[in-house]
C-alpha cells in the first residue's frame, strides 16, 4: 500500500538530483560569463604580486574574460587571505594563497587554514637556502652547523620577521640536526633584502632565504650559498648541494604560492579553473617569466595541492611549537 508513494518520492528525488546536475553543468558551460578578480594578500611589486599578474594575464587568454589583480594587504597576510575565503564561491573571486596560510593560525592571528579554501593549483615554490658571506670560513653546511652547535649564541641569522618562513626554515633544520634552535638567535628584519645586507655588513652570519632573493649578491660575489632545503638542486644554481646530499637530512622548506577559491566552489567550476591553471603552469610564457625572476615552478592539481597544504601546515606547526611561536 506504500509502494506507489515511495516510487513517487524516489522519482521526485531523482528528478531533483538531475535538476541539480543540469544546473551545475550549465554553470560550468557558461563560466566565466564576467570578469574575474584575483586577490593577492601582499603588496604590489613583490614576488607574489608579480606571479599573480603573469598568471592573471595568461588566464585571461584561456578563459576569455578579464582577470583583475587586486592587492589586499595587512595583518601579515590575514586581510587578503580572509578576503579570498569570505568571497562568494562562484569562481569570480579567486586568490593567490601563500605559505603563510599554514602559519597565521598557529600564531593566533586568524582561524583560517587551508580547509577554508577550495584548492585549484600549486604554481610556485622557492626553497630556503643557507647563505653566508662570501668570505665566511665555512665551506659546507656541515661545517657551519658544527660551529653553531659548538658555539651556541655566537652566530645570528635573519631574513624575515620573527616566526616568518625563513626563520622556521633554519629552526627546523637545526631541530632536524639535533641542535637547539636557540643556538642560532634570530634577528627580525623586514624581509630577505635587509637581512642579506645586514649579513654582508657583518651584523649577522646566516641568511636562510631563497636563492632568487640572494641572487644579486651571489652573482656579485658577496654571498655564497652552502645548501638548498629541497630534494633536488636549484635550476638557478645547480652546483649548490641539497641538504640530503650535503648532510643526509630529509628536511625541506619552501615559500610557496597557489591559486585557491572560497570553500564550496562547485566542482565543475573548480575543474574548469584547475585546467586553466594547469595550462598556465605548463606554458612557455609562464616558465620563461618565472625563470627570468629565478622563481621555481612547481605544479600540483586540486587533490595533490590539498595534501601539500596539509603537510605544510603540519610541518610549520611542529617547528613553530618548537621555537615557542604557537599561541
Amino acid at each position: 500500500m506504500f509502494a506507489l508513494p515511495r516510487r513517487r518520492l524516489l522519482a521526485s528525488a531523482l528528478l531533483g538530483m538531475l535538476g541539480v546536475l543540469s544546473a551545475l553543468q550549465s554553470v560550468a558551460q557558461n563560466y566565466p560569463a564576467r570578469p574575474i578578480t584575483l586577490i593577492v594578500p601582499w603588496g604590489a611589486g613583490g614576488g607574489t604580486d608579480a606571479t599573480a599578474r603573469i598568471i592573471g594575464s595568461l588566464l585571461e587568454k584561456d578563459l576569455g574574460q578579464p582577470v583583475t589583480v587586486v592587492n589586499r594587504t595587512g595583518g601579515s597576510g590575514v586581510v587578503g587571505h580572509a578576503a579570498i575565503a569570505s568571497a562568494q564561491p562562484d569562481g569570480y573571486t579567486i586568490g593567490l594563497a601563500t605559505v603563510e596560510i599554514g602559519m597565521m593560525h598557529w600564531q593566533g592571528l586568524t582561524d583560517l587554514t587551508s580547509a577554508s579554501y577550495t584548492p585549484i593549483g600549486l604554481v610556485n615554490a622557492d626553497p630556503a637556502g643557507v647563505q653566508v658571506r662570501a668570505d665566511s670560513p665555512y665551506k659546507s653546511v656541515n661545517e657551519l652547523l658544527a660551529a653553531i652547535k659548538a658555539n651556541p649564541g655566537k652566530f645570528k641569522a635573519s631574513g624575515t620577521g620573527q616566526g616568518g618562513i625563513w626563520h622556521l626554515a633554519i629552526a627546523g633544520l637545526l631541530r632536524d640536526q639535533k641542535i637547539d634552535p636557540a643556538a642560532l638567535p634570530w634577528v627580525p628584519s623586514n624581509g630577505a633584502a635587509p637581512g642579506l645586507q645586514d649579513m654582508v655588513a657583518g651584523g649577522i652570519e646566516v641568511a636562510p632565504v631563497s636563492l632568487p632573493e640572494a641572487r644579486s649578491l651571489i652573482d656579485a660575489g658577496k654571498v655564497k650559498s652552502l645548501a638548498i632545503m629541497n630534494d633536488k638542486p636549484s635550476a638557478l644554481y645547480p652546483n649548490v648541494p641539497t641538504l640530503k646530499a650535503a648532510t643526509g637530512s630529509d628536511w625541506t622548506m619552501a615559500a610557496w604560492r597557489g591559486i585557491v577559491a572560497p570553500k564550496g566552489l562547485p566542482a565543475p567550476v573548480r575543474d574548469k579553473l584547475a585546467e586553466a591553471v594547469r595550462k598556465v603552469a605548463a606554458s612557455k610564457e609562464y616558465n620563461e617569466f618565472m625563470a627570468s625572476r629565478g622563481f621555481g615552478v612547481i605544479y600540483a592539481g586540486p587533490d595533490d595541492f590539498a595534501k601539500f597544504m596539509v603537510k605544510s601546515n603540519t610541518e610549520l606547526g611542529a617547528t613553530m611549537k618548537a621555537v615557542g611561536l604557537v599561541k
